[in-house]
């Protein structure tokens, strides 16, 4: 039994133009199309502030294969925006990431796989150029009715008060203002929202560069991510290879500082570097570029009504794919509060807000931490480092063991958001519960399950359980009886409210072996799929009471941590 509830008619906006929209969002690249898009499947409407012209913005989407590595996770948020399928469907699939030193393979790290197609689970990664992502975005967000994308327009003020946000910008008919409850900084690294609030953006750059070169040949690798460390053909530095589609490969070499591609190319040196990977097969050239990389972090990611996201409020080194794939997860994270905020009160509407910051400031330390050891591995500075790195590789030469000491980039995973004032804490874990079995914070496991009837299912129909998300809160509940109990309650809630009996979801338990807890446990999942609350068999009630007085108290619980969830202070329990 599954009962989907819709939300009564207070709370977020719906079905208003765009051009009166309570958000407005400045940067139309991935993060900022995807934030819109996501408060978009919660009916508010948002206006997207484009600087560039629409022409030269097509031009730099066109232009190279930028970010190209997309996490599992990160493809369900584009599946629940509507886009996921045809990323999926053209993205190269990768499930095996291999590390070369010296020509011998010292590391091999394997994915659970995924078939991406159909009912099937989501691959674990795909290859696919940034560029062909945001084209897919781009063309949702432009379908859509609450999204409004505003070209040429230059953010060159911000102003707020209790009441909203005020931006200025200059535009192609001379400058405008343009009003909203709230707004969002997805403008990149050079962010204009960061720097009009005044937020610091501290970190470091690196002195060596890397070279990208995207090309096309008919190569005889298999579809993996291979790094290799000192090759012959690149001695001290590293080369990182990637397949991706249509017969397209991303190399990206390390070089020294002050490396000049054009005097190497002019020279038949770029040939020559290219060649020492394909050999004698023909390659098309389609794309060169040298960056260098950043590790820094904003401040804060929140001032008043104004949160910062993606590459506006961190930068990464790229190895480990944990940019763009974090980015994303920021802006579904703040559309789902920003939603739950324009139907709450003052309190939970700060409380909502300054969880934004909490939440995703804590994942954005995390992964410079992460990004920050591997650069220390790849690029050493100190002489301990350097040592350490050399003894490391020497030795994975005879000691297998010691490939797991290897750090050429920890591959991206969702944040764990244990200790956010949004999750209630879950207590001693019980002693049936499967080592590893998630918890509160932790991302929902995905697993196949049954269609329930209440959405069109037919007995032996099978689908992603997270397809199974609506856009509001979920909850898995053991059986019916518990599911009517939680949907009695639901009145009040800013957000609609899924729920569903596991009972009827799981008929083979691939489902209960994936959440790893015992019989009767409830689970509260947010919009963003992350679990507030894994809430055990309630213990407290008399054998006599009955089955309905069980239901009735485990839905009380529930009840509280959707209330804690949607920015309400948890009850302290006198005595």
């Amino acid at each position: 039994m599954s009962f989907n509830e819709p939300r009564s008619g207070d709370g977020a906006p719906r079905g208003r133009p765009a051009e009166d929209a309570p958000v407005l969002i400045a940067g139309a690249g991935p993060v900022g199309l995807t934030a819109a898009l996501a408060l978009a499947r919660f009916g508010v409407p948002s206006q997207v502030l484009e600087a560039a012209p629409e022409e030269e913005a097509a031009v730099f989407r066109r232009t190279g294969s930028k970010a190209i590595c997309f996490q599992r996770d990160v493809l369900d948020v584009f599946d629940r925006l509507g886009v996921g399928e045809r990323i999926i469907a053209e993205g190269t699939t990768w499930t095996t990431a291999r590390t070369y030193y010296r020509g011998q393979e010292v590391r091999t790290v394997v994915f659970p796989g995924g078939t991406g197609r159909g009912g099937g689970l989501l691959p674990p990664w795909i290859n696919i150029s940034q560029a062909r992502v945001e084209e897919e975005l781009l063309a949702a967000a432009e379908a859509e009715p609450n999204i409004r994308i505003r070209f040429g327009h230059r953010v060159t003020g911000l102003r707020q008060d209790e009441a909203g946000v005020l931006l200025r910008a200059d535009a192609p008919g001379g400058p405008a203002g343009l009003r909203g409850r709230y707004a969002v900084g997805a403008d990149g690294p050079h962010s204009a929202v960061r720097r009009l609030l005044g937020t610091d953006f501290p970190g470091e750059s690196f002195g060596d560069r890397f070279l990208i070169c995207d090309i096309r040949a008919d190569l005889p690798f298999p579809r993996e991510r291979r790094f290799y460390f000192d090759p012959v053909w690149n001695p001290g530095r590293q080369v990182l290879v990637h397949q991706c589609p249509d017969s397209a490969w991303r190399i990206d070499w390390q070089v020294p500082d002050g490396y000049d591609l054009e005097a190497e190319r002019e020279s038949g040196a770029l040939d020559r570097r290219i060649r020492a990977i394909t050999g004698d097969r023909r390659y098309e050239l389609l794309w060169t570029s040298v960056y260098r990389f950043h590790e820094r972090c904003a401040a804060r990611l929140r001032a008043g009504r104004v949160l910062l996201a993606g590459d506006a409020a961190h930068l990464y080194a790229p190895f480990g794919a944990r940019g763009l794939n974090s980015g994303v997860q920021d802006a579904e994270n703040l559309a789902w509060k920003i939603a739950c905020a324009l139907g709450s009160g003052a309190a939970a509407e700060e409380a909502l807000l300054e969880s934004y910051h909490t939440e995703r400031w804590a994942a954005a330390r995390e992964n410079l931490r992460v990004t920050a050891a591997t650069m220390r591995f790849l690029v050493p500075r100190t002489d301990a480092d350097r040592r350490r790195r050399a003894e490391v590789l020497e030795r994975s030469l005879t000691d297998p063991a010691a490939g797991s000491e290897i750090d050429s980039g920890r591959l991206a995973e969702p944040f764990r958001y244990a200790d956010s004032p949004l999750t209630t804490p879950g207590g001693a874990v019980p002693a049936q519960a499967r080592p590893g079995a998630p918890g509160p914070g932790d991302i929902c496991p995905d697993a196949l399950c049954a269609v329930p009837a209440s959405v069109g299912g037919g007995g032996r129909d099978r689908t992603r359980l997270r397809r199974l998300l609506g856009p509001g809160f979920t909850v898995l509940a053991p059986g019916a009886a518990q599911a009517r109990a939680v949907c009695r309650g639901r009145a009040g809630l800013p957000l609609p409210l899924t729920v569903h009996a596991l009972d009827e979801l799981d008929p083979d338990g691939r489902l209960a072996e994936a959440l790893g807890r015992p019989p009767g446990t409830l689970f509260v999942l947010r919009p963003d799929a992350h679990l507030c609350a894994v809430l055990s068999p309630p213990g407290g009630v008399p054998r006599q009471a009955g089955p309905e007085a069980a239901a009735e108290e485990a839905a009380s619980a529930v009840r509280a941590a959707l209330a804690r969830a949607c920015g309400a202070r948890p009850r302290v329990r006198s005595g």
